[in-house]
């Protein structure tokens, strides 16, 4: 599933809506396990409160997703699907040095996908059973926020170089 070309169909539109709640998903679990793991000597409180507050968000995002989702005229896809496309395409083997560089890597992903999505879906001329003004506003609301995790990553990162 490409986001190069316009949504095609309300089921096109409901499997990469599914593909962003999985990646919700996948940033807030990587957020409770970075804290899980964190030992003293890093268990610094804006740190803390990042994590606390990207898995808080990630939460939040899924729900306002599976709104959309439930809306749409089209049978939702088969999760375990929708989990190997997003680990095909986002999920990344790489090992980061540190949670700052991971959780910046979760955001940036979230972030350009959004960005694709809302791309592919004004350059679409298909209507949609969802009312696409409602869509595009949650869409870009949702990219902004991840907009705002990368700065506030980035600026955390700054003050502990």
């Amino acid at each position: 599933m490409s986001l190069t070309y316009p949504v095609a169909s309300d089921h096109q539109l409901a499997r990469l809506l599914q593909i962003g709640m999985v990646l919700e998903e996948v940033v807030e679990a990587r957020a409770h396990k970075h804290y899980e793991t964190l030992d003293d000597a890093e268990l610094d409180p804006d740190i803390v409160s990042l994590l606390e507050h990207a898995a808080e968000e990630s939460a939040e995002h899924r729900k306002r997703l599976e709104t959309l989702v439930d809306e749409l005229d089209a049978d939702p896809v088969a999760y375990d699907e929708i989990e190997q496309l997003v680990a095909a395409r986002y999920e990344s083997d790489t090992d980061f040095d540190g949670v700052l560089y991971d959780q910046l890597c979760n955001e940036e992903t979230a972030y350009k996908f959004y960005d694709d999505l809302i791309e592919a879906i004004e350059s679409s001329d298909v209507q949609f059973t969802v009312d696409r003004e409602r869509l595009l506003e949650t869409l870009r609301g949702i990219r902004e926020e991840e907009k705002e995790g990368v700065e506030e990553v980035t600026e955390l990162m700054e003050t502990r170089a």
